[in-house]
Formats: structure tokens, sequence, C-alpha cells
């Protein structure tokens, strides 16, 4: 028969910023990734638009105030198949128009364990 190998959900700490430290320039949300993560959710909790990035250079996609991008890359896939984002990534923020006066972003991330 056919070994279907058993992965278990766990999550990376939780990574979050001030809006008070949401800057015109990309800033850090949280420490680097320590596994290869199959799923993130990013929110957005301030009151304005902010940018977001993978390389804290390029932008790579706006949130709208109180909203959030959410990625299941590879959740249903064996442990060395489809794509991850790599062991130390992290993610960036900065303004986008308005300056936010109230809340944070946060990200938390999701990997695969046997």
């Amino acid at each position: 028969g056919v070994v279907v190998e058993s992965l278990r959900i766990k999550a990376e700490k939780l990574r979050s910023l001030s809006y008070d430290n949401v800057l015109a320039e990309y800033m850090g949300i949280g420490t680097m990734t320590e596994n290869p993560i199959r799923v993130f959710f990013i929110q957005n909790l301030t009151d304005a638009v902010l940018m977001f990035s993978f390389d804290g250079i390029d932008d790579t996609f706006p949130l709208a105030p109180h909203s959030y991008f959410l990625t299941d890359v590879t959740a249903n896939k064996a442990s060395g198949e489809g794509f991850f984002t790599k062991v130390g990534q992290r993610f960036y923020v900065k303004q986008f128009g308005d300056v936010p006066t109230q809340g944070s972003v946060y990200v938390s991330c999701f990997y695969a364990e046997p």
C-alpha cells in the first residue's frame, strides 16, 4: 500500500509592529522565520492603508485598514513538496499614504512538523 506521511501544523511566535513604528521606509515586522513557512497570515489592524514587502526593498502588496492577506502556499503537500517561504524570511511594512494613528500589524506563520 501507499505510505502517507503524517504532518502536524505548528505555529511560530506571533510577529507584530505597532502603528507608531510604521514609518515612511520599510520596517521589519518582528524577527525572521525559523522554519520553512507553509501558511502565513498578515493583518493590518491599523487605521491606514499600508504597503508590505518580502524583502524590505520592493513593494509587494498594499493592505487596506482592518484587513488581511492569507496565503496557503503548501498546506496540502507532503513534507518536501510544493514551495515554502525560506528559513530566515522577514516581512516588512511601510506607510502608503496616510500615517497610521492606532493599531498594529501582525504576521502569523505556520509550518509542518512530522
